[in-house]
Formats: structure tokens, C-alpha cells, sequence
């Protein structure tokens, strides 16, 4: 059909860019420097391009061309909008679930849910007197884990400092068992956690909280990371605190 369209001069462009900002529809891309329309189907003709071009390189012609598809520019549209609101985690994470699909990445912080509590027992039961694993998923290092999976699904979350299961001795069946485990040290890592445990408890459906942590000064970083984190999440959420004595002890709050 013989129809209004824009025109790009190319020997007048400059490649800023500024007209395919302000065409709404996006038919216009900077290809090797360069404005081109490259989809002709999603030009309406109406040129909110043209007083955004500072050298003059658009204009419009009437020429043979393709009709105004304005089912596609929607589409195109509300598939930008999908993507401007994907967090960059959620990015990073798709990239890693397509690396571990793939055969790529490191497969030791590949995420898994590992065997539920009640398989456990089958396995080993605890009068048999052989130790349990409660560890329900991996990884459990608080910087390695994603922000986002199944097992944080009406999850149980115990934020625990690296030490508390070197110094209680029953973490696994008293702390453990029926948890997501997230470990880690503010102090080692040099880190904030509270960025990333925000994200975890406001993206996720979690039942509650239970944070545990050393009697030592430098584990408060943990305990306010966790506790912001909670306040950030604009959720309400019952959480605890269970300190650990250097001896091994559970101290009284």
C-alpha cells in the first residue's frame, strides 16, 4: 500500500541515537552508527521522530510500504516493559539456570533442593543413632545463593552465623530440620547481606525466620542484615533470635 512514512538520510545522520528514543513504537535501531527504520510495519507515519533529529536527516515520503501493524507495536511494547521490570538478579539468575543448562558454570553452586526431612529418616532414622543431615538445599552460603527458587517456597529461613554449627553441637535436628539454610559471616565476606536478604524475603513466599548467631560482637552484622532485611521487606513475618555461647550453649534472651 502507498502510505506516509519517514525518510533517513544517512549521509546527514549522526548516529545519536535521539530518534529512535522518541519513537514510541520502536521501529527505528542505530545499526553500525547509523539510524535505519528496520521495521517498516511499525512506523505510523505521525514523525514524533523528526524534531528530535538535530541535523535534519528525516523526512517524510509517500512511498510503497507495509500497513501500520498496531498489534505487533503493542506486543513489542508490553515485551520491553516485561523486561525493564526484571530485576538484575532475575537476570543473572536466568543467565545462570542457562549456563547450568547448557553444561556451563560452576556446578558446585548449582541449586538444588536436596532430600526432604522425612526421606532422611526412612534413610537413617535418628534412634538408629547415626547422624542426620538436615541441610535441605544447595547452596547454603548466603552469596552464592540465588534470590529466587522452589525451596523458598513457604519456606522456614534460618539465617545462621558460620561458627553456630561448629559451636552447637545438635544444629542440624534443633535448628536445621525443616529449615532453608543460609550461612555466612559479614566479617569474612566483607559484605552487607541486607541487599540480597531483602530480596529473598520480599520475593519470596517464607512462613518465618530464625536467626542465629555467635555471643560475639562481630556477629551483630548478621542479626542487623537479617533484621533489616525483614523491615525492607514491607512483610510481617514472626522471626526469633537464638544466640550461641562460645562453650556451645543456647543463651537465654
Amino acid at each position: 500500500m502507498i502510505r506516509q512514512i519517514i525518510q533517513i538520510d544517512e549521509e546527514k545522520c549522526n548516529g545519536c541515537g535521539l530518534c529512535a528514543e522518541a519513537c514510541h513504537e520502536g521501529a527505528i535501531d542505530i545499526i553500525d552508527g547509523k539510524a535505519k527504520l528496520t521495521r517498516e510495519n511499525f512506523c505510523d507515519g505521525f514523525g514524533d521522530c523528526l524534531p528530535n533529529c538535530p541535523t535534519g536527516a528525516i523526512t517524510f515520503e509517500k512511498r510503497e510500504a507495509p500497513a501500520y501493524d498496531e498489534a505487533a507495536v503493542k506486543a513489542s511494547q508490553q515485551k520491553k516493559e516485561e523486561e525493564k521490570a526484571m530485576t538484575e538478579n532475575e537476570k543473572n539468575m536466568m543467565k545462570e539456570m542457562a549456563h547450568h543448562a547448557a553444561g556451563q558454570g560452576c556446578p558446585g553452586s548449582r541449586f538444588m533442593q536436596l532430600h526432604p526431612d522425612d526421606v532422611q529418616e526412612e534413610a537413617a532414622p535418628v534412634s538408629s543413632g547415626r547422624a542426620v543431615s538436615r541441610l535441605n538445599q544447595w547452596p547454603c552460603q548466603i552469596k552464592l545463593l540465588p534470590t529466587n527458587a522452589p525451596f523458598y517456597d513457604g519456606a522456614k529461613l534460618l539465617i545462621a552465623a558460620d561458627c553456630t554449627a561448629y559451636a552447637y553441637a545438635n544444629m542440624h535436628e534443633d535448628l536445621m530440620k525443616g529449615r532453608i539454610t543460609l550461612i555466612g559471616c559479614p566479617k569474612l565476606d566483607d559484605i552487607d547481606y541486607t541487599e540480597k536478604l531483602t530480596e529473598i524475603i520480599a520475593g519470596n513466599n517464607i512462613k518465618s525466620v530464625t536467626i542465629v548467631r555467635m555471643e560475639v560482637p562481630c556477629c551483630g552484622g548478621l542479626q542487623r542484615a537479617a533484621e533489616n532485611a525483614l523491615k525492607n521487606s514491607g512483610k510481617f513475618i514472626p522471626w526469633q533470635v537464638v544466640t550461641i555461647s562460645r562453650d556451645g550453649r543456647v543463651l537465654e534472651e
